[in-house]
């Protein structure tokens, strides 16, 4: 076994082999994150029959619990003494029970819809238990591989292509494997399938960064309440931290209302694919655009940039069902050019904030502000599709396979798809700009 590298702060540049084997660990995090958004509420509301309310509240609860577990498992994480690095060992530990929780999710034998409820919503919060020891030392280390403010910008542009392929491909398939086999079937078959692909994400990010760079400071001293009052007084990372939840929130939206929008409102199930692909396959090819972009123009700037196409994209989608689906299909991919950006600058810019306070500060705080920085995206991603089941809700949503919509929900649908998801990334805009650290802020430290 490779005893990990001790990081210089004087070499800036990682290794290609490391960019790459740190960024397949995004085929775990991207597959959990994308297919209970997308899948989880349709198979609620529309094979176990739950209202919609209901189901946005079991989509909700244990991803909420996460915003209470994610700062906690990177106080863990900051403390973990192994030969292996203290962040590389839970990424297997927590990643196989990810994968086998996962795959329970949508295994419910048949019984009532309230016991199936149950079942749900119990597998779902183990999940999101394990997924926490995974995801906070997994994004832990970014901060740790290297002191570049333009390094971390290369590290991230692997990581957001590797998670844009992975969320373009599990995003078209799960789909498309529940539609080939057919209700509970089907469900249970996407679900096995989507639990490999986590396993091989995790297997290949444990053994992608054996090589990898890490940290050698020490925890900080003090209770978690206490490092938690000292990141809460970090000025730039709380506003970037507002800006990428709201943000969160708006893509989860989005995520909830693929299904619907192409069942109810195209009357096409192959358009859920379609869809997909249009909005992250721009990422796959504009990553490394934005990449450059930020280099050469600062993140804030790009991030502002990419946020501004996002919304964009996300006003054009408002005419899904009035207008030639091509013209919805043009704008869910200009929101895909927005996403690609509004990936890849927080990613980067998080682990400066983070690594900021270390060099200052001498005590690594970084799996704590992880912590704190995956559980508002946690907690964003799931008010997302619970936001949108309360749109359905409001809309008057039929729950039940095979059930016609009336024309309110119809609306309710495109709205929560399009003009809410449109206002919250404007909104998040009003946090952005006043966020303020830069590179020369970030290599002086």
């Amino acid at each position: 076994m490779s005893a990990p590298v001790i990081a210089d702060a004087s070499g800036t540049s990682l290794p290609r082999r490391v960019r790459i084997g740190y960024g397949s660990g995004s085929v775990a995090t991207g597959a959990f994150g994308t297919v209970p958004g997308l899948m989880l509420l349709p198979y609620l509301t529309d094979e176990i029959g739950l209202a919609a309310g209901l189901a946005g509240l079991v989509v909700f609860l244990p991803k909420a619990w996460d915003v209470l577990l994610n700062p906690v498992a990177g106080r863990i994480s900051d403390r973990t003494t192994d030969p292996r690095g203290p962040r590389r060992p839970w990424l297997l530990r927590a990643g196989g029970l990810l994968a086998i929780t996962f795959a329970l999710i949508f295994a419910a034998p048949a019984m009532s819809t309230g016991l199936e409820t149950a079942w749900v919503l119990v597998m779902f919060l183990a999940c999101a238990s394990a997924y926490a020891f995974f995801q906070v030392p997994y994004v832990s280390m970014a901060a740790e591989m290297t002191p570049s403010y333009d390094e971390r910008t290369r590290l991230m542009t692997w990581r957001v292509s590797i998670l844009a392929l992975t969320i373009l491909l599990v995003g078209a398939s799960a789909p498309l494997i529940r539609d080939q086999v057919g209700g509970r079937d089907g469900y249970r078959l996407m679900g096995v399938v989507m639990a490999l692909v986590i396993l091989a994400g995790v297997v290949a990010g444990y053994r992608g960064t054996r090589h990898a760079p890490v940290g050698t400071v020490q925890p900080g001293a003090g209770s978690l309440r206490d490092q938690l009052r000292i990141v809460s007084g970090a000025r730039d990372f709380r506003l970037l931290l507002t800006t990428f939840v709201v943000q969160a929130l708006a893509v989860g939206c989005v995520l909830a209302g693929v299904d619907y929008l192409a069942e109810d409102v195209l009357d096409s199930a192959g358009a859920v694919t379609v869809l997909f692909a249009c909005f992250v396959a721009p990422a796959l090819l504009l990553t490394p655009v934005w990449s450059a972009v930020g280099q050469r123009v600062g993140k804030k700037t790009g991030y502002v940039a990419s946020s501004l196409l996002l919304a964009a994209g996300s006003l054009g989608a408002v005419l899904a069902g009035s207008a030639p689906a091509g013209v919805l299909f043009a704008a869910v991919a200009v929101s895909g050019v927005g996403y690609a950006g509004c990936q890849v600058f927080p990613m980067a810019m998080m682990p400066d904030a983070a690594a900021l306070d270390t060099r200052r500060t001498g005590s690594n705080r970084v799996g704590v502000y992880t912590g704190v920085w995956t559980a508002g995206e946690t907690f964003g991603l799931a008010l997302g599709p619970a936001v949108f089941a309360l749109v359905l809700q409001l809309g008057g949503y039929r729950s039940g396979s095979g059930a016609v919509q009336p024309d309110s929900a119809v609306t309710a649908i495109v709205v929560g798809f399009s003009l809410l998801p449109a206002a919250l990334v404007l909104l998040s805009l009003w946090w952005l700009a006043r966020y303020s650290l830069d590179a020369s802020e970030v290599d002086a430290a």
